[in-house]
């Protein structure tokens, strides 16, 4: 059995950990952290995990997590990094859905997220936790920086078409990478379980809204995924979005098609590009994704379009942002560490309606 212990399982992508992990046949919860709530049971915060999950939350001491293999934090960003160095030398592996080991250049992570970085040296060797990108590496990782919310259904999105131009630079690129364009729609569970005004049922219900539209912190971790894949620089205009939902991502994205791609087969490049991936799903042409297709699952699914009359190409993708884009992947990551099957305990049917 794998030892887990979590950090920080008070927040939404916390209790979906608890939801997932407690399902998984080789995992054995071991310790579940809160400062704040230590000493309450976990069932008496979050009551669905009732007869699930009966351990009660602890101060996080790093003796208790030493005895873990593997350490998630569900935590502000910051506080991985100062436990990373203590955990990493008991042999513990670390898996953080915050930002602390996610941007490569730590000048850049400093200008978005206002610290300094801890454990430069820690971040070296940290591998960005995108299976469908970096699977190998991930497998042998001491330490996984998992990928934001928006920042994985953008990547997925325009993955298979950078990849491609990149294996046929000699060709010509199949999309112009100065024009990509990211118009992205979260629910809002995606700003956390905190008070915040700006998602009271009666600021964020009936209504819709863009927001961070000056400059948005998942735009360097995805322009850096991108660049990875392309080979190149690319120049990305992405647009978040609050909807009036509590779960789900709906990704818009845009690409011009070069004159050598006026004629290509996307669709056939996106079925091939994904077909031996458990969790993406390109849908048969003309489709048009919905997120509660995805709601409670760890699936992606991707529809490729060529609107008529235009030289571009329109790719569309849902997510759930607290399951792919963050639980989810989080236990994917973790199946890989550990040499189980990737899709162990994450074959859960979205649910409807």
């Amino acid at each position: 059995m794998i030892k887990v212990g979590i950090v920080g399982g008070t927040g939404y992508t916390g209790v979906e950990l608890l939801r997932l992990l407690s399902q998984h046949p080789h995992v054995e919860l071991v310790a579940i952290t809160s400062r704040k709530e230590s000493g309450m049971p976990v069932a008496d915060m979050f009551p669905s995990l009732r007869g699930r999950v009966d351990l009660a939350f602890t101060e996080p001491a790093v003796a208790t997590l030493a005895r873990c293999d593997v350490v998630f934090f569900a935590t502000p960003h910051g506080v991985a990094m100062a436990q990373a160095p203590e955990l990493l030398a008991a042999g513990v592996r670390l898996i953080d859905l915050a930002a602390d080991f996610r941007l490569k250049d730590t000048a850049e992570f400093e200008r978005w997220y206002k610290l300094p970085h801890a454990c430069p040296d820690v971040l070296a060797e940290a591998v960005y936790g995108l299976p469908e990108v970096n699977r190998a590496a991930i497998r042998e990782a001491r330490v996984i920086g998992l990928p934001g919310c928006y920042p994985t259904s953008v990547q997925l999105g325009f993955l298979p078409v950078l990849e491609a131009s990149a294996v046929a630079a000699a060709g010509g690129d199949l999309v112009d990478a100065a024009s990509l364009v990211a118009d992205c729609k979260s629910g809002a569970s995606g700003a956390g379980r905190k008070a915040d005004v700006g998602t009271l049922l009666a600021e964020a219900g009936d209504n819709f809204r863009a927001y961070s539209v000056s400059g948005h912190r998942h735009q360097p971790e995805i322009r850096q995924g991108l660049e990875a894949v392309a080979g190149k620089p690319v120049s990305l205009l992405f647009t978040p979005h609050l909807v009036p939902m509590i779960r789900g991502i709906f990704s818009t994205l845009y690409a011009r098609v070069t004159p050598r791609g006026r004629d290509f087969d996307f669709q056939g490049l996106y079925e091939r590009r994904y077909a031996d991936e458990p969790f993406v799903d390109v849908l048969p042409p003309g489709s048009a994704p919905e997120t509660r297709s995805v709601r409670a699952s760890n699936f992606v699914r991707i529809a490729v379009h060529r609107p008529a009359g235009s030289d571009w190409l329109m790719v569309l993708v849902v997510e759930d942002n607290l399951v792919k884009g963050a639980s989810g992947q989080g236990v994917q990551v973790m199946n890989l560490m550990f040499g189980l099957p990737e899709d162990t305990g994450l074959t859960q049917v979205p649910v409807l309606p």
